[in-house]
C-alpha cells in the first residue's frame, strides 16, 4: 500500500471514529469533547514550540481570551454585560433560539480575530525575548492576565460568568459542543497540514535551527514569529469559546486562564507525541488524555504521580517523542528515505586512491 493511501485511510479512519464514537459511548461525551479540545491545544503549541523552536507558555492566555471574548459579544448584543454579570445568582436571563446561536456565532468569529490580534500586540513586546526568557514572558502575559480579569467586575471578576442557557435538551447541547470541538481541532490540522507544505515551514524551521543566520540570508524572523504566534492564537481563541459554553460557565484561574493544568498539558502531549511533527501533537494528545482520564478515576490522589512519571519516561527515553522514536526506527513506513553511506574509493596498486575508470 502507497504511503499516499496509507494517509487517506488514516484520515478516513480518524473522522468515522470521531463521528461514531459519542453515539458509541455516549456516557463519555464530554470527556471526547475534551479530547479534541487537548488536540488543538498541542497542535497549536507546535507551531512555536515544535516548528519554530520558540517555547512558549502562555498560549494558554489566547484560550481564556477567546473564552471571556465570547462571553461578552453573546451578552452583550443582547443585554447589558455589567448588569447581566453583577445579576450573577439573583436573576435568570433566557436567551431565545436565535439570539443563543447568533450570540455563538458571532462570539467564535470575533474570539478567534481578537486573540490573534491580541498575539500581534504582545509580539511586539515578547519577540524581543529568546529561549528560557520568551517563555517566562509569555507565562508571565497569562498569569498577569488571570490576576487581571479576576479583579475586573464589569465581566464578573473572581466570580465568574454564567454563560447562556442552551435552548434545547442536554443531550442535544453534549453533541453540539462535542461535534464544535471536533470541528475546530480538524479546522485546524487541516489549516497546518496546508501550511506546512508551503514555504511557511521552511522559514519558521530556519528559525528554529539558526534564526541569525535566517536574518542574514534575508528572511523576516519577526514577522514569521507573529504570523506563526497569530495563527496558533486564532485557532485557541475559537477554542476558548466553545469550552466556555460547554461547561456553562467560566471563571480567570480555573478555568479561562489555567497555566497550572492546561497551560503545562499542551506542552507535555506536543513532547509526548514528538514535537515538529503534524502527527505528533495528534498522539500525544490522544495518549496523554486516555492516560489523565483514566488516572483521575481509578488512582485518585497519585493521578499527579502518575503523570509525572509518564512524563519523565517520555524525556529519558523518548526525547524526539513517540512519532519521533518511530520515525528513527523504522523511516521507510513514514516515506522518509534514508541514503546509503558512499562506498569507500577503491584503491590503487600503490595504495592511492583510484577513481572508477582509472
Amino acid at each position: 500500500m502507497s504511503r499516499t493511501r496509507r494517509q487517506l485511510g488514516l484520515y478516513a479512519a480518524v473522522l468515522v471514529a470521531g463521528v461514531v464514537a459519542p453515539l458509541v459511548f455516549p456516557a463519555y461525551t464530554n470527556q471526547l469533547s475534551v479530547l479534541w479540545v487537548m488536540i488543538l491545544f498541542a497542535l497549536t503549541w507546535d507551531v512555536m514550540g515544535g516548528q519554530m523552536g520558540y517555547n512558549s507558555l502562555g498560549n494558554i492566555f489566547f484560550f481564556g481570551a477567546g473564552m471571556y471574548i465570547c462571553a461578552v459579544v453573546q451578552i452583550g448584543l443582547y443585554y447589558d454585560v455589567g448588569a447581566y454579570t453583577s445579576a450573577f445568582g439573583a436573576i435568570k436571563v433566557d436567551f431565545t433560539f436565535d439570539q443563543y446561536f447568533t450570540g455563538l456565532a458571532v462570539g467564535l468569529v470575533v474570539a478567534a480575530f481578537l486573540s490573534a490580534l491580541f498575539a500581534v500586540v504582545f509580539g511586539w513586546i515578547v519577540f524581543g525575548l529568546r529561549g528560557p526568557y520568551f517563555a517566562i514572558g509569555t507565562l508571565g502575559v497569562a498569569i498577569a492576565a488571570g490576576e487581571l480579569v479576576g479583579a475586573w467586575t464589569w465581566v464578573g471578576g473572581g466570580g465568574g460568568i454564567s454563560m447562556p442557557t442552551y435552548p434545547g435538551e442536554p443531550d442535544t447541547r453534549s453533541l453540539l459542543y462535542y461535534f464544535l470541538s471536533m470541528a475546530a481541532a480538524i479546522a485546524t490540522f487541516s489549516f497546518l497540514r496546508w501550511l506546512y507544505g508551503k514555504r511557511f515551514k521552511l522559514a519558521i524551521n530556519a528559525i528554529r535551527d539558526d534564526e541569525e543566520k535566517a536574518e542574514a540570508m534575508g528572511l523576516h524572523t519577526v514577522r514569521h514569529k507573529t504570523v506563526a504566534w497569530a495563527i496558533a492564537a486564532f485557532f485557541l481563541g475559537i477554542s476558548g469559546g466553545i469550552f466556555g459554553n460547554m461547561i456553562g460557565f467560566i471563571e480567570p484561574l480555573e478555568v479561562a486562564f489555567p497555566t497550572v493544568t492546561f497551560g503545562i498539558f499542551m506542552v507535555v502531549m506536543a513532547l509526548l507525541g514528538g514535537k515538529g511533527t503534524l502527527w505528533g501533537p495528534v498522539l500525544g494528545a490522544t495518549l496523554f488524555h486516555a492516560i489523565k482520564e483514566v488516572t483521575w478515576t481509578h488512582l485518585e490522589g497519585w493521578q499527579w504521580v502518575a503523570l509525572g512519571l509518564i512524563l519523565i519516561v517520555s524525556v529519558v527515553y523518548f526525547q524526539q517523542g513517540i512519532l519521533g522514536w518511530a520515525q528513527d526506527r523504522w523511516p521507510e513506513f513514514f516515506g522518509i528515505r534514508v541514503e546509503a553511506a558512499p562506498a569507500e574509493e577503491s584503491e590503487g596498486p600503490a595504495g592511492m586512491p583510484q577513481r572508477a575508470g582509472e
